[in-house]
């Protein structure tokens, strides 16, 4: 992030509003809730804070005269997919549960697109060992294979060597391999909720969906996902989930091969990424070839334009479509909102 809540929560309205007007088939917000997990939230809480800043957008967009089926459809959810290959599976049925009563009974949807929770599921990289990872292959493999099993409309797989590096051009492509296997050879993808009906899968998903519903009605109690940002309750959860892994893990609760157990204690040996300093240099050049060739004038007045809509009440998105044909570049565009916003330092709340 960049801005301070409220205004971060204005630019996302902006965008959503301006594509159920002008681009309605674009999709206007992906909300996240992986970054959330990644940083310690457990599988029902990253439902319930993802939705809950879900809610934010919608009722900021929903207030300037928008219906709710011109914007609910443009919404996707982005959400981590765990080891547990199990929980995971209950952690989609129970979002897209949620998600389709929650679209109905408090916001009134009528079209069906509103109602239907579209997700793009990313592998967790927190997950990756830098011990030993080759071992990564499997996690991720497993990982791919409850994203399936859950349904998810997009994947992307983590490569084996990001707890390393960045990733190299063999891990990327086994990464994209593994997707494949999984699509075109096992059958997953042929079957819709392969594993519905299953009592252990049915109750843990009941059990999801309920915890899940308990963290949203505390948030709405509170005032909202900025009001629990702002008082700290959500960093304050976030890192208790972070603590409470790490404690596991320590004390042998939690296994993870090659690092609590199966340890060889030897360093990793695999060809990592190295990344080429001409690059960076071309890149350098084309942006100074870039400011020198374009019109400052223009972009100047297009700045100072977005400066004023952001000051005001006005959406933002046409003054920075006119930045941006004015070849502003998205560092000048950003710092003109940071000089009427602020820039937002989170506090460190335990």
């Amino acid at each position: 992030y960049i801005y301070p809540p409220r205004p971060a929560v204005r630019v996302t309205a902006d965008v959503m509003e301006y594509c159920a007007r002008e681009v309605p088939n674009w999709t206007a917000v992906n909300v996240s809730g992986y970054h959330l997990e990644e940083s310690g939230a457990t599988a029902p809480q990253e439902i319930a804070f993802a939705f809950a800043h879900a809610r934010e957008y919608l009722d900021a967009v929903l207030v300037r005269g928008v219906s709710v089926d011109a914007v609910a459809p443009g919404i996707w959810v982005f959400l981590a997919c765990q080891m547990d290959l199990m929980e995971e599976v209950a952690k989609y049925r129970a979002a897209r549960r949620i998600w389709a009563r929650m679209m109905r009974d408090e916001y009134g949807a009528q079209n069906p697109g509103s109602m239907t929770l579209r997700f793009l599921a990313f592998t967790a990289g927190s997950a990756l060992a830098a011990q030993q990872p080759i071992n990564n292959v499997v996690r991720v493999t497993i990982q791919t294979i409850a994203a399936a099993m859950a349904g998810v409309q997009t994947l992307h797989a983590c490569s084996y060597d990001e707890a390393l590096a960045l990733p190299s051009e063999e891990s990327v492509i086994l990464a994209l391999r593994t997707q494949q296997i999984v699509a075109n050879e096992s059958g997953l993808a042929d079957v819709v909720d392969p594993l519905g009906g299953s009592y252990f899968l049915e109750s843990l998903t009941d059990e999801v969906e309920r915890r899940a519903l308990e963290y949203m009605l505390k948030i709405q109690e509170m005032g909202g996902a900025v009001a629990a940002i702002d008082n700290g309750y959500l960093q304050r959860e976030i890192s208790g989930g972070a603590w409470a892994y790490q404690q596991k893990l320590e004390e042998g609760e939690r296994v993870v091969i090659g690092v609590n157990d199966g340890s060889s204690g030897q360093p990793p040996n695999i060809a990592l990424f190295t990344n080429d300093p001409s690059v960076e240099r071309g890149e350098c050049e084309k942006l100074a070839t870039l400011r020198q060739s374009r019109d400052s004038a223009a972009v100047q007045r297009a700045l100072d334009r977005l400066q004023d809509h952001a000051r005001g009440e006005i959406n933002i998105v046409p003054a920075t479509i006119e930045a941006v044909r004015a070849y502003a570049t998205i560092g000048e565009i950003c710092g003109v909102l940071r000089s009427v916003w602020g820039e937002y330092r989170d506090t460190a709340v335990f």
